[in-house]
């Protein structure tokens, strides 16, 4: 039973969204502020956090910054009655993996959730997923090649292989910039950021023999691999 970490000061709907994940087969521990959240989560572990923004004693985007602190890799989304866009950079900054404004369908949270989680299951057994086939391209991230159909092969830098390997593992969903940057370049930082957008480039030549793929860069949130 995958463990959610709940942190929701509004009562009434804490608990009947408690109820909903419960009835959905998620083991759900509720907290009422972000102190309380902070202190569930260092003593275990969970698959998913969902945090409200606006909390007393600790804000969301306060408790999620305390929490990568802790772990790189759990996600997270934010709950919000704001839907202001520097709340939305903000909380992509930081590392959320989705932003869901209230009122929301249940049900819209529940795919959502169940996407993420399966997206993590995925890049943790990457090891296992050496290739990536797209378009006309076959990638081999093992050997970092990059083969158009039988035809030219083109061997990728390190970085180069890195990259596009997230960006198929995140294909048609965004890549947060944060997340590239610490597992690729270990350190998010302008320098790193700058050197990212260089290796994008680079990954939008090799595969700009093929109209039906795009790598699009999503409002400084992160990048997308497109495949139609």
């Amino acid at each position: 039973m995958n463990k959610i970490l709940l942190v929701e000061d509004e009562k009434n709907f804490a608990q009947v969204l408690k109820d909903y994940l419960k009835m959905n087969d998620f083991e759900v521990t509720l907290c009422a502020n972000g102190e309380e959240g902070i202190e569930a989560f260092r003593k275990e572990k969970f698959d998913l956090c969902i945090f409200d923004v606006m909390m007393p004693k600790k804000d969301g985007f306060t408790l999620s910054k305390e929490i990568r602190a802790l772990d790189l890799n759990t996600p997270f989304i934010f709950l919000t009655a704001r839907s202001m866009r520097e709340d939305l950079i903000k909380g992509y900054k930081i590392g959320a993996d989705d932003y869901i404004t209230k009122p929301f369908d249940s049900e819209l949270l529940l795919l959502k959730i169940m996407a993420i989680m399966n997206r993590y299951n995925e890049i943790n057994t990457s090891a296992e997923v050496i290739v990536h086939e797209f378009g006309k391209f076959t990638f081999n991230a093992k050997f970092r090649t990059l083969k158009i159909n039988k035809g030219a092969e083109v061997k990728l830098s390190p970085k180069e292989a890195a990259l596009l390997h997230l960006l198929c593992l995140y294909r048609n969903d965004i890549l947060p910039r944060e997340k590239a940057l610490k597992e690729i370049w270990k350190e998010d930082t302008y320098f790193t950021g700058r050197s990212m957008d260089v290796y994008i480039t680079k990954l939008r030549k090799y595969l700009s023999t093929d109209g039906r793929l795009e790598i699009t860069n999503l409002h400084g949130n992160g990048y997308m691999l497109v495949v139609k």
